[in-house]
């Protein structure tokens, strides 16, 4: 039947894919750490574009929510079919279910720390006052922790990016599209809010350039620290990772895409979600 992979041969692939996430003996070589690295940062740096469009350009609510939108739409998908698909393949349901709430929960701790010194609002873009991040007079330390929000974040959307690299020897292009067009509107709706709260252009630019070279770091780790692990583990540690980025997408990036939505705005994430979808199957 065409099309079809005798059981057998399935196991076979299955085998070899696993083979290539754990070498014996591995050994990260050099010039796979520049590449994975270069795609993190790559992927940070949208961050840093969507901060310059949000901090230098006055941009509707409409819009921002429409970017924002389709960004969580890509996220779902990339989570769904690259990360959360992959850990099953790799080690089983349970170890991809635990692992994904896991990092669930881990994120929803963290946030709720952050939240209560002034990071709630992190993702918002600041048009209504419910909804603003609080500047560093209305609550002290708030700076600092939505810096530490930011990285919250970022650091699993990038640490996938070098785990992608051990399945086959070759960064998931899709992983980094689905990283990137995301963070433009994570960039441009925070720092929107930033500008509005009165932080300052170096304050706002310090912590995406710091996010970036963060982003950059926590790829070059997922490469080298889980590639010595066994395919079991770096299947829980994708689930892990998967798990705080949907449960990211849940509380900064979807109320702020529906927060005075249009009617199209689900279309738009589905699109946002089909992209990601495309890009995978290509």
């Amino acid at each position: 039947m065409p099309g079809h992979v005798p059981p057998d041969l399935a196991v076979i692939e299955v085998t070899e894919r696993r083979t290539r996430r754990s070498p014996a003996g591995y050994r990260p070589r050099m010039s796979e750490v520049v590449q994975v690295g270069a795609w993190g940062l790559l992927a940070g740096s949208a961050l840093l574009l969507g901060a310059a469009i949000g901090f230098g350009v006055r941009v509707s609510q409409k819009v921002i929510a429409t970017v924002m939108a389709f960004g969580a739409g890509v996220l779902i998908s990339a989570v769904s079919y690259e990360l959360v698909g992959e850990a099953y393949e790799q080690a089983g349901l349970a170890p991809a279910a635990i692992g994904t709430v896991i990092g669930a929960a881990a994120y929803t701790l963290g946030n709720l720390w952050l939240a209560r010194r002034g990071a709630r609002h992190r993702k918002r873009s600041g048009h209504h006052t419910a909804q603003a991040q609080p500047s560093e007079a209305q609550q002290g330390g708030s700076g600092l922790a939505l810096a530490f929000g930011a990285l919250l974040d970022g650091v699993p959307e990038s640490a996938v990016i070098g785990v992608s690299l051990l399945d086959g020897g070759t960064v998931s292009t899709v992983t980094v599209a689905a990283v990137f067009i995301s963070n433009v509107p994570e960039g441009l709706s925070s720092s929107a809010g930033m500008k509005r709260a009165g932080r300052g252009t170096t304050y706002v630019f310090g912590v995406w350039g710091a996010i970036a070279a963060t982003s950059t770091l926590a790829a070059v780790l997922g490469y080298t620290v889980v590639g010595a692990f066994s395919p079991a583990v770096i299947a829980a540690v994708t689930a892990v990772a998967a798990g705080a980025i949907l449960a990211m997408i849940a509380d900064t990036m979807i109320p702020e895409a529906f927060e005075d939505a249009h009617l199209a705005i689900g279309l738009v994430t589905v699109s946002g979600f089909l992209v990601s979808f495309a890009l995978s199957h290509v």
